[in-house]
């Protein structure tokens, strides 16, 4: 199935697409004003152009509307001579990896479409690894890695509705006798755990902050998880490590990377260095739009 997503963070306007539908989120006044006549565009052009739409759902639910003076919403848009979908649910393929998404209840949009390159990155670092997946969610990054060949995957998260979310992901692929899921605090898991235990630790916390006021907390959470993850992988071993907020600059991140290596007493090796899928653009004049940073590091 056709992934579509396209964000525009100077209009206040993210339109995601998956499979048959169209999910919005608006976090502008002007955006709001004008939106049926986007809704409209949209949807005409796309089923022109023999890509289906049954609908589009509206996922106005975020806190950043209050500060547009906007109401939280969320549901159908209901589109003229157009009948409203019975469904929230749908089935998309990323990377050859099936996915349910729940677009109405899902984080986001239902899913993180900006990591869809990051997740495929995973795969050519995984083959005969034993690999830890943290803060897992939807279980992608621990998909990607059994796709890869993985000797073995550990999934874990806080929340038992996302390894429930996971593990559904798992049986879709026929994966679910070969990831253990855990429902579980990343920090505690870390600091319990043998040494040596796995080859490659994968680390895709949620934002640590919100707002620059707390980005202090925020860095101490990052360096905190991610000295752990040094700490307890062998010489020779992988970490994946991110960060999804606009707050924690690059250049914030990369020197709390250099403190948490320090402090675990490891060197680390650049593998690579990513950023948000390109369908994700980042305009130079607008720095919200440049908050994904993703490394791969050998740990040496």
């Amino acid at each position: 199935r056709l992934i579509f997503s396209e964000s525009d963070f100077l209009s206040g306007l993210v339109v995601d697409r998956y499979d048959t539908i169209l999910v919005s989120q608006i976090t502008s006044l002007g955006m709001e004003r004008i939106k049926e006549k986007i809704y409209k565009f949209l949807y005409e052009i796309l089923n022109e152009d023999e890509h289906i739409i049954d609908g589009i759902y509206e996922r106005c639910d975020d806190d950043i509307r209050i500060l547009e003076g906007l109401n939280k919403y969320s549901g159908f848009y209901k589109l003229e001579n157009v009948d409203i979908p019975n469904y929230t649910n749908v089935i998309i393929k990323e990377n050859n990896i099936l996915y349910n998404v729940d677009f109405k209840e899902g984080q986001k949009t239902g899913f993180f479409l900006d990591q869809k390159y990051n997740r495929l990155a995973i795969q050519s670092i995984s083959n005969n690894k034993k690999v830890l997946d943290c803060f897992t969610h939807t279980g992608s990054f621990g998909l990607n890695a059994i796709k890869g060949n993985a000797k073995s995957v550990t999934s874990l998260d806080i929340s038992e509705s996302a390894i429930n979310m996971a593990k559904e992901n798992a049986k879709l692929n026929n994966y679910e006798d070969r990831i253990k899921y855990e429902v579980c605090d990343a920090f505690s898991y870390l600091e319990n755990m043998p040494n040596n235990e796995y080859d490659f630790i994968i680390l895709d916390p949620p934002a640590f902050t919100k707002s620059k006021k707390k980005i202090h907390n925020a860095y101490d959470g990052y360096k905190r998880i991610n000295f752990l993850a040094m700490k307890k992988l062998p010489k020779g071993g992988f970490l994946a490590t991110c960060s999804c907020s606009h707050f924690m600059s690059n250049e914030n991140f990369k020197k709390m990377l250099n403190d948490a290596a320090r402090e675990a007493n490891v060197e680390l090796k650049l593998i690579e260095q990513r950023q948000q899928s390109k369908d994700h653009p980042i305009l130079w004049n607008v720095p919200e739009t440049n908050y994904l940073k993703f490394y791969i590091f050998q740990i040496c």
